[in-house]
């Protein structure tokens, strides 16, 4: 296979993984260890778990744009 094709893929399959991942684990502490959810009030841990959201949110992004930003170089 081409070199640039398989870094082009590669930058995809990186993508789509990092991306992945950050979901699960976001869905698994948010959703399935209840920290997204407010019970009877809203408790510490609720706050910390949206400013995680959003800090590992703005992480993921600058990840994605560090990987991105290199353009490859096609051979004509």
């Amino acid at each position: 296979m081409d070199p640039q094709v398989l870094a082009f893929l590669n930058r995809i399959t990186y993508s789509i993984g990092i991306a992945l991942l950050w979901m699960v684990s976001n869905t698994t502490i948010g959703i399935m260890w209840g920290y997204a959810f407010m019970q009877d009030h809203w408790r510490w841990s609720n706050t910390f778990f949206y400013i995680y959201l959003l800090s590992s949110f703005c992480g993921l992004l600058y990840g994605l744009y560090q990987l991105w930003k290199t353009p490859i170089q096609f051979d004509n």
